[in-house]
């Protein structure tokens, strides 16, 4: 009587003839509930470059959902992706080029002229800007706290280190309470819990709300017709007496510390106010909601434009670059209907969809022209 073999024998043979037959091309898939595409994983070795990305902790979650996206579908590994602040990310990407060096830079603001400059001195000229979305900038706070509606001005006064005197000098921030501010808002301790000076959230707050709420003040608004460079340097700089909190890379660690303070104000990206919601709620802005219809049609005042920089002396070097990107701006991710909507990402138009996707296949065609493929 012949013997049947062992399970864990029987198993071992099974898995053989399985991986015989695929080499083959003869295995029958068709029953495993996998999803709807399956990428046989290419051989790869400790020496396969990864795609390096870093830069904002605003972009760092729409990235990171295409990046697991992108090596759980193609040949290529997922990039790995670390949140450094858009400022923290541009000093990063620019300090080289070559396969140890970032490839892409994630960003909630334009690169600036001294970044620009920066990445030119190393080496790295004229990398490649690539839109991805909106976001808005939310004033976020405790469900258990007040509410709040407030202007831009309103923002400026309670924030700046110092505010005009009214005879054309300056004094210290004198405001101890927002009610101090205006009889208007809540009767509580200004207690801001915001990013450091690296993030790019932190640079659009002061540029589009505190700037612009300087320009109110008749004092502000001479002395940015008489030299603008102090205007700016006035308007931006934010106290440090203790009513702001610098709270690092981490919006998630935001919410965490507005929820065991209801009576703080936290300065968050708008997806991470969507994503949680049931802890925390956003304060009005001159009567308007940080929402998705207005912050794509530009009603509310702090909204601003998502991009990824990519280092074109990197494309060809490092494998799969530019269909990282074509991924990026494909319909799936970031069209009406993208799983990066779910992640709280506000879409381009159509139009502009359309055009970051003709600059992603010339980064395709670059990186062909590079490597000498047809």
């Amino acid at each position: 009587m012949t013997r049947a073999p062992h399970p864990a024998i029987a198993s071992i043979f099974a898995a053989a003839a399985l991986m015989l037959a695929a080499a083959c091309g003869r295995t029958d898939l068709s029953e495993l509930e996998v999803g709807d595409r399956i990428v046989t994983p290419s051989i790869t070795g400790a020496g396969v470059q990864k795609i390096r990305i870093v830069g904002s902790s605003t972009v760092s979650p729409f990235a990171t959902a295409v990046a697991e996206q992108f090596g759980a579908v193609t040949e290529w590994p997922t990039p790995i992706v670390e949140t450094t602040g858009t400022g923290g990310g541009f000093k990063a990407f620019c300090l080289g080029t070559g396969p140890s060096q970032p490839s892409i830079s994630d960003a909630s603001r334009p690169i600036k002229a001294g970044e620009r400059a920066l990445c030119a001195s190393n080496g790295i000229k004229n990398p490649a800007e690539i839109r991805v979305g909106y976001d808005g900038i939310v004033i976020a706070n405790s469900k258990a706290g007040p509410d709040f509606d407030i202007t831009k001005a309103e923002l400026y006064r309670a924030l700046a280190m110092d505010l005009p005197d009214g005879e054309g000098g300056f004094v210290a921030n004198p405001y101890k309470s927002w009610s101090d501010v205006s009889p208007s808002l809540p009767d509580e301790p200004i207690l801001v819990f915001g990013p450091p000076p690296t993030s790019g959230t932190r640079d659009a707050f002061v540029e589009l709300g505190m700037e612009h709420g300087a320009f109110e003040d008749p004092q502000m608004a001479a002395l940015r017709e008489e030299d603008e460079t102090a205007f700016l340097q006035r308007a931006r700089t934010i106290r440090t007496d203790g009513a702001w909190i610098d709270f690092g890379e981490n919006d998630a660690a935001v919410v965490q510390a507005l929820t065991k303070t209801p009576t703080a104000i936290g300065i968050l990206g708008f997806s991470f106010l969507e994503q949680n919601s049931d802890r925390v709620k956003a304060g009005l802005l001159s009567g308007v909601s940080p929402d998705f219809m207005h912050i794509k049609d530009g009603d509310y005042g702090l909204s601003r434009m998502l991009f990824i920089y990519v280092k074109r002396e990197n494309l060809g070097v490092v494998p799969g670059i530019a269909e990282f990107v074509q991924e990026f701006v494909s319909d799936g991710a970031m069209g009406p209907d993208g799983y990066l909507l779910d992640k709280g990402l506000i879409p381009l138009t159509d139009e502009d969809r359309a055009l970051e996707q003709v600059r992603a296949a010339g980064l395709k065609a670059q990186t062909m022209d590079q490597d000498g493929s047809l």
